[in-house]
Order: structure tokens, then C-alpha cells, then sequence
């Protein structure tokens, strides 16, 4: 089946966004930095957050080519409430103003159960859970004044349990929880709360990481998504405008997954052999 996704300035307004403000967690890379870039070419400026500057504000720079818009690079740990806070200050006092914040950043590798260390449990739960907390804390008040948008990039994981993604998955339950009360007790102030759950999206690095566990003959085969195909960085952009826009201005406490319907039917028959002989994996 061939990929039918296009690129967002083809259905929205280019202007859509015109003279307002994301901060983005992750947002150089994966496909927080494609949700980034198609918030930008519809007129939004652009924060984005991440541990390492260098790549960021590389990242920054080509996104700013490409896109012709403001895109600025702040370097933080999402796990630390003070950088957090810098982010949010480095934000207003750059653009006056916060409209729409996504927490995408995230840690995930594969690794059963067994050799899942303490330390490598918590740093995922440290830097999705807490770092979705730390970075909304910060950005709340501003969002109030705008009664903007806030997204929570999640997964489908913990629908049905997948073999060594226990980490992960429980992370994205709580951001899941997160969205739902965050919903309720921001609803009164005019912003809106919502997940994106992606599905398997080709040519990034953790459709690269973790498929590796699950193909068949070396060949990623994707006969159980009922689309027939993967998903690319574009599906995830198109929710990503829509979500932030007037089009979705009484939507809040949901989390939309965009997966194609794979969470629903691909569920490998070998998942028993898979977890008593499990694939090399690092102990971590």
C-alpha cells in the first residue's frame, strides 16, 4: 500500500500559528523535531529543549533553513526543575508569551525484565514522567494567560504489553494518567491537555532501536497494520496541527493514537518463545 500521508501545509493555513509560541521537550530530533517544524511553518515561533547544546543548536539552525521561521535552542535536563524553569524564562523573555508546549522528551532502549537495572527503570520514569511534569509546572501559568495547548507525546505500549518495554510502557501509562488529570484541572483556565500516541514510524532512531526484536527474516513486516504500512514522521505532524488549532478547541483529556490500527492486531504469535529466548540484548 502506498504512504497516502502530506505534508500539513497542504490542509492547513500557512498562517495558522501566525505570531504564537511552542516550547518543545525533544524537540531536535525523532518526531518531536518533525512536530516542531510543521508547527513553524504555519507561523509559530519555537523553543526547543534538550540535554546535549551542541546537537541542539544544530538542529535549531537546520530547522531554521528549512522552515524560514524563529526556532531558538535551549539546553536543559527535562528531569531538572531548574532547567526547566530557565526554559520556560529563556521562552518569554525571547517571545513574550507561551501558547503550546509539548513534552516529548523520552529515554527507551529493549530489555527484559530480568536485566533491567534499577538505575536504567528509573531514569526512564525520571525523564518521561517527571520531565512532563517538571516542564508543564513551569510553562503553567504562561499557558493560562494564552489558554493554550499542551501535547504529551506517548505510545501504545501498555495497551496490550510488549516484551522488554516494561520500562517504557509504564512511563507512558502515568503520561497518559497525567493528560487525563491535567485536563481536568486546567479545563477551567482555557487550556487543553492531550496525548499523541504514535505507532511504528519508519526512519527514526526508535523505530531503528526497537524493531530489531521484532522482525521476521531481518525485514520489518507490517501485514498486521491494517493500513499496510508504517507510519512516517508526516502522519504525526498532521495530529500534531490539529491538535493545537480552533478545529480542536473542545477536545482535552484524550490521547489520539496514530498507529494505523496496529495496536489492535499486531500482536506476534511468538511472544512466548521471544521472552524465554529472547534476542541479544544489553543489560542495562
Amino acid at each position: 500500500m502506498s504512504n497516502v500521508c502530506v505534508d500539513t501545509t497542504q490542509v492547513f493555513k500557512e498562517n495558522l500559528f501566525a505570531g504564537k509560541v511552542l516550547l518543545c521537550s525533544g524537540g531536535g530530533s525523532g518526531i518531536c523535531r518533525t512536530m516542531t517544524t510543521a508547527m513553524v511553518k504555519h507561523g509559530a515561533h519555537a523553543v526547543i529543549v534538550s540535554r546535549s547544546k551542541d546537537k541542539l543548536e544544530k538542529a535549531a539552525e537546520e530547522m531554521r533553513l528549512e522552515t524560514g521561521g524563529q526556532i531558538i535552542a535551549v539546553a536543559g535536563d527535562v528531569r531538572k526543575p531548574e532547567d526547566m524553569e530557565n526554559a520556560v524564562k529563556a521562552t518569554v523573555e525571547k517571545f513574550g508569551r507561551i501558547d503550546f508546549l509539548i513534552n516529548g522528551a523520552a529515554g527507551n532502549f529493549l530489555a527484559p525484565f530480568q536485566g533491567l537495572s534499577y538505575n536504567a527503570f528509573k531514569t526512564v520514569i525520571d525523564i518521561d514522567v517527571l520531565g512532563t511534569f517538571n516542564l508543564t509546572k513551569a510553562a503553567s501559568e504562561y499557558l493560562k494567560k494564552t489558554k493554550g495547548s499542551i501535547i504529551n507525546v506517548s505510545a501504545t505500549l501498555y495497551y496490550t504489553g510488549v516484551p522488554f518495554q516494561l520500562h517504557a510502557g509504564t512511563a507512558k501509562a502515568a503520561i497518559d494518567a497525567m493528560t487525563k488529570h491535567l485536563a481536568i484541572e486546567l479545563g477551567p483556565h482555557g487550556v487543553r491537555v492531550n496525548g499523541l500516541s504514535p505507532g511504528p514510524i519508519a526512519s527514526t532512531v526508535g523505530m531503528t532501536k526497537l524493531s530489531a526484536a521484532f522482525k521476521r527474516d531481518g525485514v520489518n513486516d507490517y501485514e498486521g497494520v491494517p493500513m499496510g504500512r508504517a507510519g512516517e514522521t508526516m502522519d504525526i505532524a498532521q495530529a500534531t496541527v490539529f491538535m493545537n488549532s480552533a478545529g480542536a478547541s473542545w477536545i482535552t483529556g484524550t490521547t489520539l493514537v496514530i498507529d494505523g490500527g496496529s495496536w489492535m492486531t499486531n500482536t506476534p504469535a511468538n511472544y512466548p518463545e521471544m521472552v524465554i529466548n529472547p534476542p541479544k540484548l544489553a543489560r542495562l
